[in-house]
């Protein structure tokens, strides 16, 4: 695969894991598009579930106009993709990312 279309696909690819409502569809079509003429020799995952009404009870407290901060040791994209699966975090913020490695 050459650079200029990896680019363009980590392009979608970002976005696509930005996108709360349609996130999964979205992945599977820039994972279709990238997934193609490859010999599978290996492969493994972890998900980590979040504990019942995680989601629910995060929600409700931002609806209560409560502020949230979040401080987490994952890496960007783990602690992004976990803040939408909790409602933590919704496509109308503007999110900030302060990481000290990117702005070496």
């Amino acid at each position: 695969m050459d650079e200029a279309f990896y680019a363009d696909w980590k392009k979608e690819f970002l976005k696509a894991q930005l996108n709360a409502m349609n996130r999964e569809r979205e992945m599977d079509k820039c994972a279709e598009l990238i997934e193609q003429d490859y010999t599978l020799i290996g492969s493994t995952a972890i998900e980590d579930k979040l504990q019942e009404d995680v989601g629910d009870t995060i929600s409700f407290i931002r609806k209560a106009t409560i502020k949230l901060w979040v401080l987490t040791g994952d890496k960007i994209e783990t602690a992004i993709n976990i803040g939408f699966s909790c409602k933590l975090l919704d496509q109308e913020m503007e999110i900030l990312i302060v990481d000290e490695e990117r702005t070496r």
